[in-house]
């Protein structure tokens, strides 16, 4: 057994598999045998029995001996990169890459000693090629021909540091951070939309803002019931058309007085609930909205508007066809389970047909994404044009839903039988299942990075940034198995300078910034490495500690997003009376006493507040029971910091208490369905937010802190 173990953890570590942790307590925990096995399964690796194990490290041995030409290779700007070659040993070998426009580079042989080996009964040969100087940025071909034949692969040009973010180290910017759908205005649909976040973009940039950080937008299914969770979308590389302002689109303009009259009424059944306390209901919305959207989409196109909808689904290429057939299917009641075999795969007979037979609801699934991806523009040109700097900061979630279409379309990229979580930290002591299928490293370097690519450019395509949730999993993923609890996981690692490169390369082609969220468990470099490639890190002021003592203000990143308070935490008036641990230990969330727990946060509140007391930003005399005040002392603080972006949170701007979302719950909380409020817990308007106090005193206090 003994050796069976050394097997299956030299194996393991062999495909990227770590075979221990550091755990929250500190203390390094062993990855059980059975974890191993089934990650190792969901990777496509057999370790079941030792002989098994043993031909899987000899395959891993080979593996890359058995290519002529690696199947990506990402480089940075400015570094020498050797490719490697393998073919017959003794023949001739010659390596070139074909840049995007077009131009040949030759590849220079350099020498390199390793023995020949003997794959699959052929003396194989490994030649080093330099890749050439001065390619430019971009993705590119690289070819290897030798008398046996020709090979090709994708070559990745990447900046060796992202510099749209070198521009914010002259001084701070500050900006707003919402949730869209809990933002509504007299206009909106029970939730907020595009036409909303313009405006919120607006009122910000009256009072100095420079951004407006928003929930992920991506798509979530066709037609309700629909997920709340924007963090659990069925696709990330497309819209959510839940976001959109009916009214806003063109061709509204023309329809018949009667559609019109239907499209009213519809928007009138959710003018009174736009100010209520209520939970959100999208499924209401969004039945009524697909209702008015539909008229709009018969309404017959002018040439113009025709020809901006034909180039936007070339643009958007096969991708948009799969997603929009995904949705045609998804959105039947009597429609095949994604599980069962009735789903083809898209590159399928039976695909076609089905494109042939559903080519009104495809079509209408496009026009979707192309009048949601309009009113993203609209919105981000209403930003600029208001004086914001940056703008929109879009937010990419971890992954995406295991029934959904990315689920389905990638298919080939994503691993199965396995899920996205984290291990059991401070906050979520059981540990964290995202039920998310991540990333499969080997096919996803296969595929040429393609799908990551794809989804990046789409949500950069009308931002001034753009946040990456869980930045570290670009490094590695915990990766729960089908059927185990979520802290009995392992981390995957992944191939970071891809990744991370591929991001800024997109990044910088798009003039955006990027900030990575890189809370939580992690090795030290990691943000280093970060900062290193010009991508900005998050400070949350409740996770950041010196010791035992919060940490000074002055010790805090330049290069980083800092902030109170995330959307994982309770806003600051209710995190201020312990509201987190009370729901936490409501929910069985504790693993120590809910006695323990306040004490802990009480002691942790404390020391927040003498360190604001000894900056002099709050007076002795005042208490928690002032929680205006401490809150704006609170950001008053991250004013003292070197941070070039700071994160002022809607909700403690009016002074809402209620909680977001609490990682680590599904149905046991409301998650993502609470709507904005005040601090006497009535509903706040959009066009009321202005003239807001409380609002405007805390944004006074950013200006005043930020500009001096």
């Amino acid at each position: 057994m003994a050796d069976a173990d050394d097997l299956l953890r030299e194996l393991a570590g062999r495909h990227g598999v770590a075979t221990s942790f550091w755990g929250w307590g500190g203390a390094l925990k062993e990855v059980s045998p059975q974890t191993l096995r089934s990650v190792l399964g969901a990777l496509g690796v057999p370790a079941g029995s030792p002989e098994e194990m043993r031909a899987a490290l000899e395959d891993a041995d080979l593996a890359a001996w058995r290519r002529i030409l690696p199947p990506t290779t990402v480089a940075r700007e400015g570094h020498d990169t050797t490719v490697l070659a393998h073919i017959p040993h003794g023949s001739a070998v010659s390596v070139w890459v074909t840049a995007e426009d077009g131009t040949e580079y030759p590849a220079l042989q350099v020498e390199n000693w390793d023995e020949p080996r003997t794959v699959d009964g052929v003396l194989t040969g490994r030649a080093a090629f330099l890749l050439p100087e001065g390619l430019p940025l971009g993705w590119h071909t690289l070819h290897a021909q030798n008398e046996g034949g020709t090979a090709e692969a994708t070559l990745v040009v990447t900046p060796d540091r992202l510099t749209t973010t070198d521009r914010l180290a002259d001084r701070q910017r500050w900006g707003l951070m919402g949730q869209l759908y809990s933002v509504r205005s007299s206009r909106s649909w029970g939730v907020g939309d595009f036409a909303d976040l313009g405006d919120l973009a607006a009122i910000g940039a009256a009072e100095g803002a420079s951004f407006v950080l928003v929930n992920p937008l991506h798509a979530a299914e066709p037609a309700p019931p629909i997920e709340d969770s924007p963090y659990l979308p069925t696709t990330r590389r497309f819209v959510n058309p839940l976001y959109l302002r009916v009214e806003d689109i063109p061709d509204y303009a023309y329809l018949t007085g009667e559609d019109r009259a239907e499209v009213e009424a519809l928007a009138g059944e959710f003018a009174a609930s736009n100010a209520s306390a209520d939970l959100l209901d999208r499924n209401a919305s969004y039945t009524a909205k697909l209702e008015a959207l539909d008229m709009i989409w018969r309404v017959p196109r002018s040439r113009a508007r025709e020809d901006a909808y034909r180039r936007f689904c070339d643009g958007a290429g096969p991708g948009l066809d799969d997603f929009a057939l995904w949705c045609a299917l998804a959105e039947r009641p009597d429609g095949p389970g994604l599980h069962e075999e009735a789903w083809p795969p898209p590159a399928s007979a039976r695909a076609d047909l089905l494109r042939e037979q559903l080519a009104d609801r495809i079509d209408f699934h496009r026009w979707l994404q192309w009048v949601s991806d309009e009113q993203l523009d609209a919105a981000q040109r209403t930003a600029r044009a208001a004086g914001m700097e940056i703008g929109l900061l879009h937010d990419l979630a971890v992954g995406v839903r295991p029934d959904g279409a990315d689920a389905w379309v990638l298919a080939d990229v994503l691993a199965r039988g396995v899920a996205v979580g984290a291990p059991p930290d401070m906050y979520n002591q059981q540990g964290q299942n995202w039920s998310q299928p991540p990333w499969h490293p080997v096919r996803l370097a296969e595929s040429g990075y393609a799908a990551y690519r794809d989804m990046l450019r789409t949500i950069l395509r009308h931002a001034g940034g753009i946040r990456v949730d869980h930045v570290l999993g670009l490094f590695r993923l915990w990766w729960v198995p089908e059927g185990a609890l979520p802290g009995d996981g392992a981390y995957v690692h992944y191939d970071h300078e891809a990744l991370v490169g591929i991001l800024a390369l997109e990044a910088q082609r798009a003039g955006a910034i990027v900030i990575g969220e890189d809370l939580g468990v992690f090795e030290p470099w990691v943000r280093d490495y970060l900062a290193e490639r010009g991508i900005f890190g998050t400070s949350i002021l409740w996770f950041e500690y010196d010791g035992e003592r919060p940490l000074p203000p002055e010790k805090y990143r330049q290069a980083c997003l800092t902030s109170v308070n995330t959307h994982d935490l309770p806003p600051t008036a209710g995190y201020l009376a312990g509201e987190h641990v009370r729901l936490r230990e409501t929910l069985g969330l504790l693993e120590r006493s809910v006695e323990e727990e306040l004490a802990a946060a009480e002691a942790e509140i404390d020391g927040v507040l003498g360190l604001l007391r000894e900056r002099g930003l709050l007076p002795a005399e005042v208490s928690l029971a002032d929680e205006q005040r401490v809150i704006e002392a609170l950001y008053e603080l991250t004013a003292l910091t070197p941070s070039s972006l700071l994160g002022v949170a809607l909700v403690d701007a009016v002074g809402d208490r209620r909680t977001q979302n609490q990682p680590g719950t599904y149905l046991e909380h409301p998650n993502w369905r609470i709507p904005l409020t005040g601090a006497d817990g009535n509903g706040i308007l959009l066009d009321d937010l202005h003239r807001n106090p409380r609002f405007a005193s805390l944004l006074a206090v950013m200006r005043s802190a930020v500009d001096g």
